[in-house]
């Protein structure tokens, strides 16, 4: 196949990088699953916006404190001056922010000074992404593939040209391409407890070590505080940030607090495996009491109904939370443009560290971090274009990716040790 641009993820960040792209080029998508099926769907709390020009100093402090100073402050001006637009944008899409009268109605979640954040229910994610798709299906000039995996690189010495999958009948193609745009997502499916969905395994990181694309910060992983505890396989269910940003408390087996749950995310995961620990325990309790039983209703509708199918009623009880790992701070090392290291290559969203997030991710800002970074690896593209030399024809030898799945994750899970390592 041959294609101008081929976008390899659809969630966010790949379906709002084709929407930004001409649409006088051919842009190939292609995600291993059901195009539903990427964690943007997935993420309940919202998005950040910038308010108004006072709430500058504190939104780019919030998020470089959470980081812990380890942020490029470059990066984070970019994502927080862009910030408007792309809301902007956004409803010009049709997504559904919550209002009060004709005004957005803000939310804050932990570590935000103010509330920025705005949502849709507890499904912003969701409210976001199928937007997107819808108006990327219209395009006439986008070929979203489903049920394709990238299985590598088409490279030829530091130039991208494309890339091999194969569909799920394990038929290998070559889709040839002038630029490359990786936008697959996290890391979640390396873990044994994740938020995210299993056939999320690092293949980008993967192609990327095999074909020397630098990396940057992989050891950087963040572990979100509150999920379903529950003894069944499969995802975990998040309890989004949001809920004690609207002040649910944290509660051990004796029903007492014992930490400030506005803390950022990495504070409060430790304070509590500490507390699990002191008690022995394999879980804590989060208590939404706190929360008007018609508010938990109306803004964490998907929330209180999950939780009453596994048998607890938020509004009249406690519920088991627990630890798991939930974001990928790391990745491809990109630019302000999301380019790598490798000429017509690009990685956007949760594949890419442009250094916004630092160590640990502001709640709230990997939704906009996605959009604003995917809309500038498209305008880079555009300025850019030149066609690249195609070949006519490419033989793909399907043996030689006989064992790709477990070597590519055996790959990054030593990459991530050793970063790790280094650290330590």
């Amino acid at each position: 196949m041959h294609t101008d641009i081929v976008i390899v993820g659809c969630g966010v960040a790949g379906l709002y990088c084709a929407l930004n792209l001409p649409t006088e080029k051919k842009i190939t998508i292609i995600t291993k699953e059901d195009a539903p099926k990427s964690d943007s769907f997935l993420a309940q709390g919202g998005i950040c916006v910038l308010r108004d020009e006072e709430d500058y100093p504190s939104f780019f402090e919030d998020t470089m404190k959470a980081g812990h100073y380890e942020n490029n402050p470059a990066s984070v001006e970019i994502m927080i001056r862009s910030s408007r637009e792309v809301i902007n944008e956004l409803l010009s899409f049709g997504v559904r922010f919550e209002t009060d009268g004709d005004a957005l109605r803000y939310t804050r979640e932990g570590a935000h000074s103010r509330p920025r954040i705005l949502f849709h229910e507890d499904e912003t994610g969701k409210e976001i992404t199928s937007h997107l798709l819808e108006a990327v299906k219209r395009r006439k000039n986008v070929t979203l593939i489903e049920h394709f995996t990238m299985v590598d690189l088409i490279c030829r010495e530091n130039t991208c040209a494309g890339i091999i999958g194969h569909d799920a009948n394990g038929n290998y193609r070559a889709i040839h391409a002038d630029y490359t745009v990786l936008a697959t997502g996290g890391i979640g499916g390396l873990f044994k407890h994740s938020t995210n969905y299993r056939h999320l395994t690092g293949d980008a990181l993967a192609l990327a070590l095999k074909h020397g694309v630098a990396l940057q910060h992989i050891d950087y992983i963040q572990i979100h505080p509150t999920t379903l505890y529950t003894q069944k396989p499969g995802r975990e269910f998040l309890i989004s940030e949001s809920v004690r940003g609207e002040g649910a408390v944290l509660l051990n087996a004796k029903g007492e607090r014992f930490v400030n749950e506005l803390l950022p995310r990495d504070v409060v995961t430790k304070a509590i495996f500490e507390e699990m620990k002191k008690e022995g325990s394999e879980h804590v309790w989060l208590s939404l009491a706190p929360i008007p039983e018609d508010e938990i209703k109306a803004h964490f509708p998907n929330i209180y109904q999950h939780c009453l199918a596994e048998g607890y009623d938020v509004t009249k009880e406690p519920i088991p939370v627990v630890p798991s790992q939930h974001y990928f701070m790391g990745g491809i090392d990109v630019d302000a443009h999301s380019k790598t290291s490798m000429d017509r290559l690009y990685a956007v969203g949760e594949t890419a560290c442009n250094g916004v997030h630092g160590r640990n991710r502001l709640a709230s800002n990997s939704l906009l971090e996605s959009l604003v970074f995917a809309k500038r690896a498209a305008a880079h593209i555009a300025s850019r274009y030149t066609p690249l030399e195609q070949p006519d024809e490419m033989v793909v030898d399907a043996e030689a990716y006989n064992d790709y799945p477990q070597t590519y994750k055996e790959l990054v899970l030593k990459a991530i040790e050793k970063e790790k390592s280094s650290h330590e």
